[in-house]
């Protein structure tokens, strides 16, 4: 009898140790999953969550991965490239599974991918491009043929003629540059524009606002301003209309956000170009799940860019 009871306790410690075994196991696979209930598991790093565009480009991107039942994981580099690097660094240690980047500057964001790349975990950039290491694709606008529509929306509504205004965004990305020069490949080919004052204000409202207020001083004469952003744009707006010259200056913007599709209507802004940023949040999202699946992603995509004036302000859409 002894022997067999013996026997029936070495028995029940063989099964518990082989019960503690399997629990072992299953706890390990568990916390080395990319996310805690099993979900894809994204990071999106944004250059900048204080201005209006970027601000809906992480909505789009938040309310299609609620869609698709993704983790996203959003960080704010606040137009701080050092700043953006570690919250690069910080997102690569959370087990993400794909990583997206909207850079706040082209170069310095290169060494976050390079990052990326040798963690092995996929990356791809969007709105902006990085000048250095691998992505999969890049996922934006055409910013230089944003520019030149702008030009030519000057051109068409001056007739060729006027003294004109540039302000420019952060010329250390790619899609400041390249607004820029869309833009002035129209103006140097229009013989009747003159450039009476070309500054950057860094894609910000304030700036744009202090830079214009400078300028209208400095010039009594003029006809047409291109503001690379919106926010530039509705900054140079206060400052045209506090000096009462908001009947002689005809002002185009680019993004399409909400506040100048609203002065638009109320017929204080002439123009914007609609580069409608939720859809370019969502198209990011959509691509990291296609990345994911190990499904086949063009190099570049390039999403449409549409003229808004008074004439089809009611027709575009932007959600």
């Amino acid at each position: 009898m002894k022997k067999v009871i013996s026997l029936l306790a070495m028995l029940a410690i063989i099964i518990g140790l082989v019960g503690c075994s399997m629990d072992e196991g299953s706890s390990s696979k568990t916390s080395g999953s990319k996310s805690k209930d099993g979900k894809l598991k994204v990071g999106l790093s944004m250059n900048t969550l204080n201005n209006p565009f970027f601000v809906a480009v992480k909505e789009g991107a938040e309310a299609q991965a609620k869609e698709d039942k993704i983790d996203l994981v959003v960080t704010d580099a606040q137009n701080d490239p050092g700043k953006q690097l570690a919250d690069v660094e910080n997102l690569l240690q959370q087990n993400i599974d794909v990583l997206i980047i909207d850079p706040a500057d082209s170069d310095a964001i290169a060494e976050g991918v390079k990052k990326a790349n040798d963690a092995k975990i996929p990356v791809f950039t969007i709105d902006r491009q990085s000048n250095g290491g691998e992505v999969i694709t890049h996922i934006g606008f055409d910013a230089l043929k944003s520019g030149g529509i702008a030009g030519n929306f000057l051109k068409d509504a001056l007739g060729g003629k006027g003294n004109i205004v540039e302000i420019q965004g952060i010329l250390g990305t790619n899609v400041g540059q390249y607004r820029s020069k869309g833009f002035n490949e129209v103006v140097d080919a229009t013989p009747g524009f003159k450039v009476v004052a070309r500054q950057a204000a860094n894609f910000d409202r304030g700036q744009a606002m202090k830079v214009m207020e400078d300028i209208l001083q400095a010039n009594p004469k003029i006809d047409g301003v291109y503001a690379a952003n919106d926010e530039m744009a509705l900054g140079a707006l206060a400052a045209i209309e506090a000096a009462g010259r908001l009947d002689e200056i005809t002002l185009i913007g680019c993004d399409a956000v909400d506040p100048a599709i609203e002065a638009i209507k109320g017929g204080k802004l002439e123009a914007t170009i609609a580069e409608p940023p939720v859809f370019l949040g969502k198209e990011a999202v959509k691509t990291a799940l296609k990345i994911s699946k190990k499904e086949s992603v063009e190099k570049e995509v390039i999403l449409d860019s549409t003229l808004v004036t008074s004439k089809n302000v009611n027709e575009v859409k932007t959600k």
